[in-house]
């Protein structure tokens, strides 16, 4: 059909068909409690005053989330009310969801009252009571399966996206089911969803597909629009820009009130955990048409975010602030992790966050929500690394660490030497680790509040230790962190609360009651009064109120079914003649075992080393100079329980050195010598450890044999397919590699000075082929070289002092693709190798007539 008449038909349904006419009884209007106005800014109704909201997205009423607790035999009412509690206490004031409109509708868009839409309801009325604001997205255009097959049966289970707004009849399912999903009354809360107060508004659909012709989508957004206004809606209809850059002014010119954007900085789906320094990707969200007076006119949502495969706990605080610099006033993390099932993080692989099995990082969501809150719309503290002290806040890439630290608040996600403002006038902290007000040994999250001179609330949660790489391939039978409850040292160091404070547990179950000795006792996992000596504390129970939570409530999963684990990954190379520090994550340990270190060289000295905790769940041990020649280092790690020994890797029954422990399994190091070259990257070993992507749209990258047999990482140009535009020259490199290497130059830190080069091997499709090699830091600083490569395989020298300052390729590639391709530090030094943690290759080639480009990568080392 001609999109023109197309168009004419959807302005004439949009009038007949489905929407009430003039003659039929309008509906009851309702007020938002929100509006936009003419700036486009979003402000409360009551107070006029400015809008600003943040929190996540979460998803147990359907699709894999619903499937998954059913599978686990856990209550979806019973989690829904722990997660939500768990969101108040990390300072949520923000939800979104797109709804499986495929699991609540039939293929006509008829509303299904089943049982996912009453979950919906639940979740709505558990938000409701914790003041959690929501906006709902009624359309997600995704049927159910991920990551397993589909069973929906709805609308959208039956046409594509780009079905979705040219099909006749889809159009008429999708505005049957808004008048329905509107009209729509929650039985927990009595309330029409269209007059829902805490329904603030509604963003249409989730990320639509749209291709030109631009009016036959503006025409579109505007009777998706229309059908949320007809149903007697008054609250800010959303809608999404930014999945569809080509037609951006589609959307910008349609009757929306505000537009949604959403951040993936270092792409999806790695299939490990990235290291590295990415703060430089989330420094700024510069929007292209900012300027165009029909955005500035709108107010802005960012609907889903990300730091995709990172557990480091600094991007997010980092994110929210280039958010308020780019004005947005929602912002809603993707996604939370149902605690139910975050042991396994199966829900989505690429994503990870949950108070307990993620604390570090989910105490930097709380901490990015006070930024949000205290960074002020278009505010601005320049660009990376100036602003990573900004305002009340401090993130630290080196050290792991987010940080807020105001007069009456003081959060931190990892151990931290900084003093707090005004200990006297504190009235929360958060943390994990230690800080100079609470020394703490577990791993798990805790919360101190003020509820009194002399009087606290103490929630602890049970200690949460990585086992395996959370963003791996995911199952519910592979779990990924592991929780253990344990009594754990505390000390407090609250002049009010003096150094003889008593502890009285509040958590159903718990009946402990402590005298603090010189501000010290051990604790258990729960909730605790904690007073002054001689304080009473009469007037406070489980529950009694405050913030919107009762002084008893406590939720932490069990602990995890599983025996002692270790992780674990063996040094790169050590140095010949040097000591070797071995250092591993083990539980299961109590205080009366014993773990010891069973090092041989290979086929010769074998030696039994006593291993020492570090900190809770953490072993190390030195293998002597002595045994550290030339050769191949082997080694084990026992844990002795009582007569009983568990040995890793494999926790296999026995001991390395019993006659008939026939277990081939072991960890290994190469001890090398003076002048032997160090690896950044070998495609025979790091398949599974890099990220080697295409970045323009006609590029991918593959592994192949070279001649000789080995194997060699393959970087393609290929040919633009049909009407697919040539990639524009100012688009960065055609593919890329990047290798992350901090890790292995720790075993040869002795001889980094006396490194001189980097040597590629690889070859190219033709003659002359530019490469270039780039170098950086912990801190960002980028350095590159280029080399021509050939047809034959060959090795190319580039001496280190040939390395010249340069931009940051920002690869993987950041989301919506809009977004800034490089980052150019600020005022770099000369190269420094101990600095140096990330190598990246890039591979730039126009796109050929016909056939493909490429460069065949073998390994990159130091020589």
């Amino acid at each position: 059909m001609p999109h023109r008449l197309l168009v004419l038909l959807l302005i004439i349904c949009s009038a007949t068909i489905g929407l009430p006419s003039a003659a039929q009884k309008a509906p009851r209007q309702s007020e938002g409690d929100v509006f936009v106005d003419k700036q486009g800014v979003l402000r409360w109704q009551k107070d006029k005053k400015e809008v600003a909201l943040f929190g996540v997205n979460y998803t147990t009423p359907f699709a894999h989330a619903y499937r998954a607790h059913q599978r686990l035999g856990v209550s979806h009412e019973q989690a829904i009310t722990q997660d939500v509690y768990h969101l108040s206490r990390l300072g949520v004031d923000a939800f979104r969801v797109h709804v499986w409109d495929v699991e609540i509708t039939d293929t006509l868009g008829n509303l299904q009252d089943n049982e996912h839409l009453k979950l919906l309801d639940f979740l709505v009325a558990q938000l409701k009571q914790r003041g959690i604001k929501i906006i709902l997205t009624p359309i997600a255009y995704w049927n159910n399966g991920y990551p397993e097959r589909d069973t929906g049966t709805g609308f959208s289970s039956i046409y594509s996206k780009s079905e979705a707004y040219t099909n006749p009849r889809a159009i008429l399912a999708q505005e049957k089911y808004l008048t329905q999903f509107l009209n729509h009354r929650n039985p927990y809360t009595k309330q029409l969803y269209r007059e829902e107060p805490d329904i603030i508004a509604y963003e249409v659909c989730n990320e639509p597909r749209y291709h030109k012709p631009e009016d036959q989508v503006t025409a579109f957004a505007n009777r998706m629009a229309q059908a949320i206004r007809a149903t007697g809606c008054r609250k800010p209809v959303f809608y999404n820009v930014s999945e569809n850059p080509d037609v951006y002014q589609a959307i910008l010119n349609a009757k929306v009130d505000g537009l949604t954007f959403q951040w993936y900085p270092q792409g999806l789906v790695s299939g490990h955990a990235l290291r590295g320094n990415f703060l430089p990707y989330v420094d700024q969200y510069p929007i292209p048409f900012r300027t165009d007076k029909r955005f500035t006119s709108k107010a802005r949502m960012i609907y889903e975010f990300e730091s995709a495969d990172i557990i480091q706990p600094v991007m997010y605080p980092f994110m929210a602030r280039s958010f308020r610099e780019a004005g947005f006033q929602w912002a809603t993390q993707f996604a939370y992790d149902p605690m139910a099932m975050a042991f396994a993080n199966t829900e989505y692989q690429t994503h990870y966050l949950n108070l307990a099995y993620t604390p570090a990082k989910a105490l930097s969501l709380l901490i990015a929500s006070k930024v949000f809150h205290r960074v002020g719309r278009g505010q601005s503290f320049g660009r990376y690394p100036q602003d990573s002290v900004f305002e009340a806040f401090r993130v630290s890439y080196r050290q792991g660490l987010s940080e807020m630290n105001t007069p009456e608040e003081f959060y931190y996600t990892t151990s931290t030497t900084t003093q707090p403002k005004r200990v006297a006038s504190l009235q929360h902290i958060a943390g994990t680790g230690s800080s100079p007000v609470v020394h703490y040994g577990g791993t798990g999250a805790y919360f101190l509040d003020r509820l009194a001179a002399g009087v606290w609330r103490l929630e602890v949660m049970p200690d949460a230790v990585p086992i395996q790489d959370p963003f791996e391939k995911a199952s519910l039978s592979k779990p990924v962190t592991q929780i253990l409850w344990n009594e754990q040292p505390l000390q407090i160091t609250l002049a009010e609360l003096g150094g003889s404070f008593t502890l009285r547990a509040l958590n159903e179950g718990n009946t402990t009651q402590e005298q603090a000795t010189n501000g010290r006792l051990a604790v258990q996992p729960g909730v605790y009064l904690v007073a002054a000596a001689g304080k009473s504390t009469t007037q406070f129970t489980g529950a009694s109120i405050f913030n919107r939570i009762k002084l008893g409530e406590f939720a932490a999963p069990a602990p995890t079914k599983l025996g002692p684990q270790v992780l674990h990954t063996p040094p790169a190379q050590v140095s010949v003649g040097q000591p070797v520090r071995i250092s591993a994550r083990l539980t299961g340990a109590s205080p009366q075992d014993s773990v010891f270190l069973v090092a041989q060289h290979y086929y010769g000295r074998t030696r039994t080393l006593p291993m020492t905790t570090t900190s809770y769940a953490t072993v190390e041990a030195t293998v002597p100079a002595d045994l550290a020649y030339s050769g191949l280092l082997r080694y084990w790690i026992v844990l002795r329980k009582k007569e009983q020994a568990l040995t890793f890797p494999g926790a296999f029954e026995g001991q390395p050195r019993d006659w008939d422990y026939a277990h081939p399994e072991h960890y290994e190091v190469p001890i090398v010598a003076a002048g032997t070259p160090l690896p950044l990257f070998e495609a025979s070993h790091d398949q599974d450890l890099v990220e080697a992507r295409g970045v323009a749209s006609t590029a991918w990258t593959d592994y192949v044999t070279t001649p000789t047999g080995t194997l060699a990482l393959r970087l393609v140009q290929g040919t633009p397919r049909p009407n697919q535009p040539q990639p524009a020259a100012t688009a960065g490199p055609a593919a890329a590699l990047r290798a992350y290497f901090g890790h292995k130059l720790s075993g040869r830190a002795t001889e980094l000075a006396a490194f001189k080069e980097v040597v590629v091997r690889g070859r190219a499709s033709e003659a002359a082929t530019t490469v270039k090699v780039v170098l950086t830091t912990k801190d960002a600083i980028t350095y590159s070289a280029t080399v021509q490569l050939g047809p034959d395989m060959q090795d190319l020298r580039i001496p280190l002092s040939t390395f010249r300052p340069d931009a940051l390729l920002l690869v993987p590639r950041p989301y919506p693709g809009f977004l800034p391709l490089t980052y150019q530090p600020t005022r770099p030094s000369a190269l420094q190798l101990p600095e140096t943690e990330v190598l990246q290759v890039l591979f730039d080639a126009p796109a050929p007539a016909s056939g493909t480009r490429h460069l065949d990568l073998e390994s990159v080392s130091l020589q």
